[in-house]
């Protein structure tokens, strides 16, 4: 599987849940925020490079592996 969009996410969370995409968006966005403010670095960015939100990174196939594992996509 290639690099998952936040669109990819959001789309995942309302399936799981039954959100509507506003709060898909919000709910993701919260976890993700969540994540970031309490892993160590290099993992916050290699979240976002894993999502698009940055150029890529030698850890994006790692993050994007921990982020599709949340969601039970692993």
């Amino acid at each position: 599987m290639g690099v998952a969009t936040m669109d990819e996410l959001i789309a995942l969370v309302a399936e799981k849940t039954g959100l509507s995409p506003e709060l898909s968006q919000t709910a993701a966005e919260t976890v993700l925020d969540f994540l970031k403010a309490r892993l160590p670095e290099p993992l916050p960015r290699q979240i976002d490079a894993a999502l698009g939100n940055s150029g890529t990174s030698s850890g994006e196939d790692a993050a994007n592996k921990m982020v599709r594992s949340l969601f039970g996509k692993e």
